[in-house]
Parts: structure tokens; C-alpha cells; sequence
């Protein structure tokens, strides 16, 4: 316990620092590749979630989802992806290599599809390469270059509310 609340302070720190530094230089290219993290707790709708990609025009090959789960024992088989709190070492290391390819691939938009403030997930999201990130929680608004405030079950909501905001900031062309 003691032990995990060290650890829980270095990876915070290390957000901070990522966070700190970041460069927030966003391109005026449209979205092609979009990279999604999911807390499967709070929503597992993988076929929900690929619909809204899909209305606004991006295809299936260029979306990539990774889910958290609580337990490594839990992983379902519907998903792609998944990582857990074992995977993070201290100070911001990574010990999985499918997080590692994730945070490295530059999509043109990362959605952080999740509500709850979780260290992990945030991690992913601040040392993601992605161009343009959108985000439900305002909990730390220095993750998300664009904040959509609503609850991961309201999936229709956020396809309106994303398929006008991206097309005011002219990301898309649908």
C-alpha cells in the first residue's frame, strides 16, 4: 500500500512534467486516424463507438481502440486492445508493448473516451503523439485540447456534438 502510493506520486509527477512541456501546436489537416481509450467500466460499446467514426467519414482501418481494465483476469474478447495497472512501472515507464505503440503512433485525433480522473488513463493521454486531443473529463484540462462534457453512455450525443465541433474547426469535410 505504501509502496503503491509512491509509485501513484512518481507517474503523477511525471504527468506533470509531460503535461508542463507540452507543445500544443495543432495542425489544420483534416482527421483521418483517430486513436480512442476507453475505461471498459464506464463503456464497452466497441460497435457504438465505430458508427460515430464511421458518420464522420473515417473508415475502420484508420481507428484504433485501446481499453483499461481493473484486473488482467477480466480481458474480454471483443476488444483489440487492453492494458491494466500492472503495465506502469514508476516514473512514467511502460512495460507493454501494445500501451508503447498506442502512445507512439501519430493519429490525427486521440478520444479519450472516459469520465473518471484515473491515473493510468491519463497517462495515456498526455504521453499520446496523437495531433489533436478530445476529451469527456474536465478534470485536468491541460490533457485534451477540446473537451466534450458529457457521460460515455451518451454516445449519440457525443457523435452530434463531435460532428459539429469538427466541422466548425474544419477537421472534417462531411
Amino acid at each position: 500500500m505504501f509502496l503503491k502510493r509512491f509509485k501513484e506520486k512518481s507517474n503523477q509527477k511525471y504527468i506533470n512534467n509531460v503535461l508542463n512541456n507540452r507543445d500544443v501546436e495543432i495542425h489544420n489537416d483534416l482527421i483521418e486516424s483517430v486513436g480512442v481509450i476507453v475505461k471498459f467500466d464506464e463503456f464497452n460499446s466497441y460497435d457504438d463507438l465505430r458508427q460515430v467514426f464511421k458518420h464522420l467519414g473515417i473508415t475502420d482501418n484508420k481507428v484504433k481502440f485501446i481499453a483499461y481494465i481493473n484486473d488482467e483476469k477480466l480481458i474480454p474478447s471483443t476488444w483489440d486492445t487492453f492494458f491494466y495497472p500492472k503495465c506502469f512501472g514508476w516514473g512514467g515507464n511502460i512495460n507493454n508493448n501494445d500501451v508503447n505503440e498506442f502512445i507512439n503512433q501519430k493519429f490525427d485525433a486521440l478520444i479519450s473516451y472516459y469520465k473518471e480522473d484515473n491515473l493510468e488513463l491519463n497517462m495515456l493521454t498526455a504521453l499520446s503523439k496523437a495531433n489533436f486531443k478530445i476529451g469527456l473529463s474536465d478534470k485536468d484540462p491541460r490533457l485534451h485540447d477540446f473537451i466534450i462534457n458529457i457521460m460515455p453512455y451518451q454516445v449519440d450525443i457525443f457523435k452530434t456534438e463531435l460532428k459539429k465541433y469538427l466541422r466548425v474547426l474544419n477537421k472534417i469535410n462531411v
